[in-house]
């Protein structure tokens, strides 16, 4: 693939981005920019230019995937000469900051705005990115099939999309600690219960995926009358578990709107002041 690509900001996120790509494109010029010296060294030894300075990352390069926390963007628009961005593809993955918000700042480059996960660092991250017909927008595509599947979704649905699948792995991780702990409690070595629900979530994953069906219709054909599985879902259903999941979800939901609105009111007192 010709095209030389930047990452600013390549922390956790940024990081996991950078070696999806470099895993599957090996001779694609790659810069990222980091302060963390630790993380330098982990960049560099995967034959990726680092810099901490974001005009010249910028500058020498065609894509640029802005992967810093949504209240530093008015920082990097300083720090990066406004004639720089002309003709360039910027990609932002900061939560809740719009389209709209992007292309009246960098008004002459090619901006699509898109939401990863995580999961991105085993090259199993599913990205949405906001309906765009830009020229450049297969390119985009396949570079972000290196990180797993992708989505174009209407913009309203991408804060909607950061709550489920930006900050899912999180609310997993804590539901797969809280089993395991159920697990140790009735007397199992954690180890042992790690490893087995792991198996479950991705052997419960495959068996939807391969139906099609609605969830439900798997957790009836577990269901057997008085056994061991209606017990369980008595006590879900008694301490209000889904109905905890479906405020989370949107809980999440909500911040995405708030950190889009209060980045549009810095940006708006940023063009101000000039």
């Amino acid at each position: 693939m010709d095209v030389r690509i930047a990452v600013i900001g390549s922390g956790k996120i940024g990081s996991a981005i950078i070696k999806s790509i470099r895993q599957k494109y090996k001779e694609i010029n790659l810069i990222a920019t980091r302060r963390n010296e630790e993380s330098i060294k982990s960049l560099r030894d995967l034959g990726v230019e680092v810099t901490k300075d974001n005009n010249y990352a910028v500058s020498k390069s065609d894509l640029i995937i802005l992967s810093v926390k949504p209240h530093h963007f008015p920082t990097v628009l300083k720090q990066v000469d406004k004639s720089l961005w002309k003709n360039k593809i910027v990609v932002s993955i900061m939560a809740g900051v719009k389209l709209s918000t992007l292309s009246s700042l960098i008004k002459e480059a090619e901006v699509y705005r898109a939401m990863p996960n995580i999961n991105a660092i085993v090259s199993k991250s599913s990205t949405a990115f906001a309906e765009n017909n830009g020229q450049h927008k297969e390119l985009v595509e396949e570079v972000f099939k290196s990180l797993g599947n992708v989505y174009w979704l209407p913009e309203e649905y991408l804060d909607i999309w950061t709550a489920l699948v930006g900050s899912g792995p999180a609310f997993l991780s804590e539901i797969i600690d809280a089993l395991i702990l159920g697990a140790v409690a009735c007397g199992m070595p954690r180890e042992i219960a790690y490893g087995a629900i792991l198996d479950v979530l991705e052997g419960t994953a495959e068996m939807l995926r391969s139906t099609s069906n609605h969830p439900i219709v798997l957790r009836d054909q577990v269901t057997t009358p008085a056994g061991t599985t209606i017990r369980g879902l008595m006590v879900l259903e008694a301490k209000g578990v889904k109905s905890a999941l479906i405020e989370t979800i949107e809980a999440a939901y909500k911040r995405a709107v708030e950190i889009g609105n209060e980045i549009d009111k810095n940006i708006r007192n940023l063009m101000y002041n000039g």
